[in-house]
């Protein structure tokens, strides 16, 4: 299959891009995965402003391995974190994409959507155009499609390449204007009084054929240049392919440099892995370093409390103690003065008694006398 991807940089311009590594599926079980490019190469969306459509392009270096064009009746799908295929039935094949990461897969997946959906509109526009360049004119009073609407708009949008099936070359715009006067010409001669109006009509097909002569004569100028580009490439491509074939026959372990190269391939994506799950581990053992930081700040604000509280402890036992000592010597006193009160108690008693005596002393004497 011819991939005429030497158009690109005349109308086409990249909207996309991202790295992947490609694949076909046997033609031949239409089951197996081949690998058609040795290791990730760029693959990019395109889109032609020219023919409003839109295409999955990539190279592995002058060879194009990729060349879709994107329709409404595509799907892209993912058969894995890391995996995703669509069909192109066009090409009669099935490619499909490893991506280093299920970001890029799910990035992909969008971009093929939004222009999926902006290729189903932009058919629908296309057919659009289509029933109203087809439908009759409503300024002819005999009832006749106007040699203006039908046939050029219909040709232009093959010209401008919103049909499939005609190229800028096979459309010539004498042979335009022949069918577009062929059926007015019988009207012509049977309808005088619209001569005024066909030759109006007549004048104005005349400058669209020159436009479209024009067009043509540029676009055979554009064919040109790339026909030049296309022979740059094959020679460029030529160039490339026999140093590659020298570097083969110099080195005599190309075999076991593409089966290093494999498990290189495999190691790294191995090693992939194995930093992802190192990057969620840092991740984790960052949360509980962070964890740890504010734990350790409640321990020190506990051991601050604690050391306040052991020091206020301090301050009541000393307190406690005096107080004790203070009640021990209270009672000491206590017990002192009870003594004191009790040899008083004693001592007035006796005193007391005495007094008594004394009294009935007096008294007796009293009688006596």
């Amino acid at each position: 299959m011819v991939h005429h991807f030497f158009f690109l940089p005349f109308r086409e311009q990249p909207i996309y891009s991202t790295r992947a590594h490609v694949f076909q599926i046997d033609p031949n079980t239409k089951k197996n995965w081949m690998p058609t490019s040795k290791h990730a190469v760029t693959v990019s969306y395109f889109y032609d402003s020219t023919r409003n459509v839109y295409r999955i392009i990539s190279l592995d270096g002058s060879k194009a391995i990729i060349n879709s064009t994107i329709t409404p009746n595509m799907t892209f799908t993912k058969t894995s974190h890391k995996f995703g295929q669509w069909a192109d039935s066009r090409a009669n094949t099935v490619y499909g994409l490893g991506f280093s990461s299920e970001h890029h897969l799910a990035k992909f997946a969008e971009k093929f959507a939004e222009y999926k959906e902006a290729a189903r509109m932009a058919k629908e526009k296309s057919l659009e155009k289509m029933e109203l360049a087809s439908s009759p004119s409503q300024e002819s009073p005999a009832d006749i499609h106007s040699p203006l609407t039908p046939p050029v708009t219909a040709d232009l949008c093959r010209i401008n390449g919103t049909g499939d099936d005609v190229t800028l070359s096979d459309v010539s715009p004498n042979s335009m204007l022949q069918s577009d006067l062929s059926p007015t010409t019988p009207t012509l001669a049977h309808s005088p009084a619209t001569n005024k109006h066909w030759e109006a009509e007549l004048a104005a097909l005349k400058s669209n054929n020159a436009k479209l002569t024009a067009a043509l004569l540029e676009s055979t100028a554009n064919v040109k240049q790339w026909k030049q580009q296309l022979a740059a490439y094959q020679d460029e491509a030529e160039r490339l392919h026999k140093r590659v074939s020298e570097l083969e026959s110099q080195s005599s372990q190309t075999n076991v440099i593409k089966s290093q190269k494999t498990e290189l391939n495999q190691t790294i994506e191995e090693l992939e892995c194995t930093l992802k799950a190192k990057e969620e581990e840092m991740v984790r053992l960052k949360e509980e370093v962070e964890n740890a930081k504010q734990l350790q700040t409640q321990k020190d604000e506990l051991t601050k409390k604690l050391e306040d509280t052991d020091l206020r402890n301090k301050e009541l036992e000393e307190q406690l103690a005096d107080l004790e000592q203070r009640l021990e010597s209270s009672q000491v006193d206590q017990e002192s003065l009870r003594k004191n009160l009790k040899t008083l108690l004693e001592i007035l008693d006796g005193k007391i008694f005495e007094l008594t005596e004394l009294r009935d002393n007096l008294a007796k004497l009293i009688e006596d006398s």
